[in-house]
């Protein structure tokens, strides 16, 4: 079977369409932060490698090792990084390339892979404007509008994210609610219903 057309199995089906409608939403948020670390680490390329892996997904390359390693190189940049700003630039890279292997288990851990790089970018915009909560309020909406129909859907099949003790798990938490809350309202109060999953030189 091509692997286009595969759908992953375990507590429920994710399908790989609905692996790259993730991806998809991961990775704008990664990218709209990368050049957060690239100013402060210009010579380290592994952030931005990890996200050129995941649009190569998006946009319909079968997921392979790219993703994995490019991942793992970016969280290992994040690790090394020289402030919260790009240690969440580099770690939002990771979880974009990763995305693409979003396992299909009932837990509330799983959230992150989708919503992390997010929550991360309302972080980031907050650290940039001297730690104003309001501008991580309106990256928080900015990303409610972003979250097609499809996604939530992905969503909703996991547990609610459960609040953290850190500021982005706390963000995290705020946008997992507001997203599934949305999906309750009748028709006409929900995200946009745009469901592309084309992106860079795949026009959506």
């Amino acid at each position: 079977m091509a692997q286009n057309r595969h759908t992953v199995s375990g507590d429920f089906d994710l399908t790989m369409d609905e692996l790259r409608v993730v991806a998809r939403y991961v990775v704008r948020h990664a990218e709209d932060v990368l050049s957060v670390f690239e100013r402060a680490v210009p010579g380290d390329p592994r952030p931005r490698a990890a996200i050129d892996a995941a649009w190569a997904f998006v946009n319909g390359a079968n997921r392979t090792t790219r993703q994995r390693a490019t991942s793992l190189d970016a969280h290992r940049a994040a690790r090394s990084a020289p402030s919260e700003a790009t240690r969440l630039a580099a770690r939002s890279a990771g979880d974009a390339a990763s995305a693409a292997y979003l396992h299909p288990i009932a837990r509330a851990s799983q959230v992150g892979h989708i919503l992390r790089a997010s929550a991360s970018a309302a972080r980031i915009g907050e650290l940039e404007a001297g730690g104003d909560p309001a501008i991580g309020d309106a990256l928080l909406e900015r990303s409610r509008q972003r979250a097609t129909p499809v996604l939530v859907d992905v969503l909703r099949r996991y547990p609610p994210a459960t609040g953290g003790g850190s500021r982005v798990a706390r963000l995290m938490s705020t946008l997992d609610h507001s997203l599934r809350q949305a999906a309750d309202r009748p028709p006409g109060h929900t995200a946009s219903s745009h469901t592309g999953t084309r992106g860079r030189d795949g026009k959506s």
